[in-house]
C-alpha cells in the first residue's frame, strides 16, 4: 500500500547536464531505483481565483499550506488512482497527506469541484476519514479551484540502506492552464525550464550522510529555492506586466519623437501666419 503520511525536509537543486551525470555517478553505490524507477507524474494544483495561495507561498511564510491532486503515467486510464494531497511546510519542513481518489471521483472534483463524502465511511481507515476532514477544511477555508497543470518525467531513487532516503530527478517540467484535468488533456504543456536542465530533490529526514555531503560539494551543486507552480506564477505575471506595459512604452516612444517634429497643425498654423 502506498504511503500516505510524509514528514521530513526536502531540499531542491538546478542541474546542468554535467552535474547530473556526475552526481548520479556518485549517488550510484548508496540508492537502487524505487520500486516505480523511471515515470511520468501529473498534477493539478488548486489554488483560489486570485492565486492567494501561491503568493503567499512566494512570500517564504514560516507556514504555507497547498493542495494539489497527482497521478502517475503519461496516460489516464479505467484503474488509475488519483491522490489528492494536502502539502503543508512549517520552518523547512514539509508534511504531506493524502488520500486514494478513483478515476471517477477525480473527475467530479475537477469538474464540479466535489469531493469525496466518506468522511464518515467506516469502510474506510480512520487515518483516511481524518485526511479527507483535513482536506474539507481547506477547501471551505480557500474556496480552491483547478487552477494549473504541471507534468514532469521522474527518476526516483531509495537509499539502499535508509529507504526513508529518497533523490529525485525531474525532467521535461511543462504546464498549461487550459483543460488542466489530466483526464481529457493528457500530460503535454509549455515547458517551464531550458532544455538541459535537472530539478534534483533530496528528501530527508534527518543530516545529510557525509559522503552525500562530499558528492553535491564536488558538483559544486547547492540548495536553490525553487517551486515549480511558483516558477509558472512569476514567468506569467512578469509577462503580464510586459504585455500591459508595451502600449505605454510606444506612447512615450511616440510622445517623445513627436516633442521634436512638428505636428501638421503646426505646420499649417505658422504658413498661415507667414
Amino acid at each position: 500500500m502506498p504511503k500516505m503520511t510524509f514528514e521530513r525536509v526536502e531540499k531542491k537543486f538546478l542541474l546542468s547536464l554535467q552535474q547530473y551525470d556526475q552526481i548520479r555517478e556518485a549517488f550510484a553505490p548508496y540508492f537502487h531505483p524505487d520500486r516505480y524507477g523511471q515515470y511520468t507524474i501529473c498534477n493539478v494544483y488548486f489554488d483560489t481565483p486570485d492565486d492567494y495561495l501561491i503568493r503567499r507561498s512566494l512570500e517564504k511564510p514560516p507556514y504555507k499550506e497547498k493542495l494539489r491532486l497527482r497521478s502517475y503515467g503519461a496516460s489516464v486510464g479505467a484503474d488509475t488512482l488519483f491522490f489528492l494531497e494536502i502539502k503543508k511546510k512549517y520552518k523547512g519542513v514539509v508534511y504531506k497527506r493524502r488520500i486514494t481518489l478513483n478515476r471517477e471521483e477525480a473527475g467530479e472534483l475537477l469538474d464540479s469541484g466535489c469531493l469525496p463524502r466518506w468522511q464518515d465511511d467506516p469502510s474506510h481507515t480512520f487515518q483516511d476519514r481524518q485526511i479527507l476532514r483535513e482536506i474539507q477544511y481547506f477547501s471551505s477555508l480557500y474556496r480552491p479551484v483547478p487552477k494549473l497543470f504541471l507534468g514532469y518525467d521522474r527518476i526516483a531513487l531509495a537509499g539502499i540502506g535508509d529507504p526513508e532516503l529518497r533523490v529525485t530527478f525531474d525532467t521535461g517540467i511543462r504546464c498549461r492552464e487550459q483543460e488542466v484535468s489530466p483526464i481529457t488533456g493528457g500530460s503535454e504543456g509549455v515547458h517551464l525550464l531550458p532544455e538541459g536542465r535537472v530539478l534534483m530533490e533530496i528528501k530527508v529526514s534527518g543530516a545529510y550522510p557525509i559522503w552525500m555531503a562530499k558528492a553535491l560539494n564536488q558538483a559544486e551543486a547547492y540548495p536553490v529555492s525553487f517551486s515549480k507552480y511558483g516558477c509558472y506564477h512569476e514567468n506569467r505575471v512578469r509577462s503580464q506586466k510586459e504585455d500591459a506595459s508595451a502600449p505605454l512604452l510606444n506612447a512615450e516612444r511616440f510622445l517623445s519623437v513627436a516633442s521634436h517634429t512638428p505636428s501638421i497643425a503646426s505646420s499649417v498654423s505658422c504658413s498661415a501666419r507667414a
